[in-house]
């Protein structure tokens, strides 16, 4: 990376770099006569791109230079392919390595790890993994997180992948998924599946407290695991306590553990939800803003769309899914157990709108696309007792999206240097099994969005600065080697796309519908885009953290 960020200094002093053809060997791909954007947030420069191997191997004047593979950029803008910082393709990948809702809109690297990743897992995990599997099956052949990322790439895959480590996925490891404290030899042994896991390639340490059973833990045990990943590299990246009502509390406490344990730190998704709490962002922003000029690197990332989305029994109380989806379930079928749940849930007071979107009983599907006072209505029940009907008959596994967001948050989290793009969505194809359920657009539009409607409709960032967040700052954040600029000696992780077209088609009614104006991508050199179109080309590989030593072996 620091190479690359050395020769995108050079650039900019000779923007457009001259090679003799004669004393070069042929090019692979000549990206020729495009606008280049290189990753830095400088200014854009008219000029060729070679690629030799998996590599960028110029910058500059082709003329005469000779290639396999010559595309036509002119008119065109190229950049660093995108980074996802929020990545939900753990299983879609494993069902189809296409990646196609994401490559198509330029993203070449797949971060995942939000509270749970694929590893590592003990005997119980691999057991459980199966039964909880819905429209997307596969199998469990792996048990540390490096070995997962492995699988994939052999498998063959389209997009590059990576990982944070999950804290609920150590904690479930080791202490199961109830609601208790570690005792010193538990947490010890916690922090020993860090260090393999960091050894391992893990980019860091992943929470999502808002969920079980991440929200089991106490900030002394996150700093604790974050102590260990810091050693190694990594960083600290969660989704928050609360984005509602106990919002700056929670941003505080990532302040706190970013700080205690000397770590970086990201929040997920940076968001007031909830419009009593919307006035709340101004307050947050500052506080991130503090933190940096202390010299704590904090920093976030979004999605572009004013509703969330989760599963529908998440927004039940927390003591509720001590033990998991199980233990919920019981309890809901306990009658003084469900009675106490229904009146904590009615003391909240009215919902936000509510769309469901995903159900895996078969009976249910019928209902997608329909709001849960819709629903409620149909049922002569209130929403209440409809959602709490909902989980017990879909065994918690029905997904929702909830308008809580407000759009000039949106506005004012982007207008800040340090915030890059996560989907927090699925990677998938407008086919097959993908087609059973509903989904949120942000899975088909986020990054397209952000140049579309943020970039050429309302200026709000310069296409340079937008190509900047999408692929040089998470790369920089990551520590990932030589990816995110467009760079002679920098990987050749490659988007090429129309600025005057590029746009996020899909909608809450009709998500399944793809971006339009990505032309072409490459990863690792490889073209998997090709005239907007995907090739079926699989070149992604697994992505390290800079802690890898080894394969994990668990202890």
């Amino acid at each position: 990376m620091r190479t690359c960020v050395f020769l995108a200094a050079v650039l900019l002093l000779a923007p457009v770099l001259s090679i003799p053809a004669a004393q070069e060997a042929p090019f692979d791909t000549i990206i020729r006569n495009g606008t280049v954007y290189d990753g830095t947030g400088g200014l854009p420069v008219k000029a060729d791109v070679g690629v030799r191997g998996d590599m960028i191997a110029a910058v500059g004047n082709l003329r005469g230079a000779e290639a396999k593979n010559v595309v036509d950029a002119t008119g065109l803008a190229v950049s660093p392919g995108f980074i996802n910082m929020l990545s939900w393709a753990t299983a879609s990948l494993l069902v189809d390595g296409r990646s196609q809702s994401d490559i198509r809109q330029g993203v070449t690297t797949e971060v995942m790890g939000e509270g749970k990743s694929m590893g590592p897992l003990n005997e119980e995990m691999k057991r459980r993994l199966p039964s909880e599997q819905r429209d997307l099956k596969f199998d469990v052949a792996w048990t540390s997180l490096s070995e997962y990322l492995q699988h994939l790439e052999k498998r063959g895959v389209s997009p590059n992948v990576a990982s944070f480590l999950g804290a609920g996925t150590v904690r479930e490891y080791v202490l199961g998924l109830g609601d208790r404290k570690p005792a010193p030899a538990e947490l010890e042994r916690m922090c020993e599946l860090v260090r393999v896991e960091m050894e391992g390639g893990a980019l860091g340490i992943g929470s999502s407290l808002a969920y079980a059973p991440d929200m089991f833990a106490s900030t002394e045990e996150l700093i604790a695991l974050c102590r260990v990943a810091s050693k190694h590299g990594g960083m600290y990246i969660s989704h928050v306590r609360s984005e509602g009502s106990r919002l700056v509390e929670s941003v505080a406490e990532l302040i706190r553990i970013s700080r205690e344990a000397s770590i970086p730190a990201e929040i997920y998704h940076l968001k007031a939800g909830g419009q009593s709490n919307w006035p709340k962002m101004d307050q947050v922003i500052s506080m991130i803003n503090g933190a940096r000029k202390e010299g704590l690197r904090i920093t976030a990332d979004v999605y572009l769309y004013t509703a969330s989305s989760n599963r529908l029994s998440s927004r039940l109380p927390a003591w509720a899914h001590d033990g998991g989806d199980q233990a919920l379930l019981k309890r809901l079928r306990d009658p003084s157990e469900r009675a106490k749940i229904s009146r904590e849930m009615h003391r909240h007071g009215p919902m936000a709108k509510t769309l469901l979107i995903g159900f895996h009983a078969d009976r249910l599907r019928p209902l997608t696309g329909k709001t849960l006072e819709e629903v409620a209505g149909m049922r002569g029940r209130d929403e209440v007792e409809t959602m709490l009907d909902l989980v017990v008959e879909d065994q918690a596994a029905t997904r929702v999206v909830t308008f809580v967001m407000s759009e000039e948050n949106i506005r004012k989290a982007l207008r800040n240097p340090w915030v890059s793009l996560g989907s927090d969505g699925i990677s998938m194809a407008a086919e097959g099994v993908f087609l059973l359920s509903s989904t949120h657009p942000r899975a088909y539009g986020n990054f397209a969005r952000l140049l579309g409607k943020y970039v050429r409709e309302e200026n709000l960032l310069t296409l340079s600065e937008a190509v900047r967040r999408l692929s040089g700052l998470p790369a920089e954040n990551l520590k990932l080697d030589r990816r995110g600029l467009l760079k002679a000696g920098c990987f050749a992780d490659i988007a090429v796309f129309d600025p005057k077209r590029i746009a996020d088609r899909a909608t809450y009614e009709r998500p399944h519908q793809y971006a339009a104006g990505m032309e072409h991508v490459f990863v690792n050199g490889v073209q998997v885009l090709k005239s907007g179109e995907h090739t079926g080309a699989t070149p992604g590989r697994a992505l390290w953290g800079p802690g890898r030593k080894r394969q994990g072996f668990l202890p």
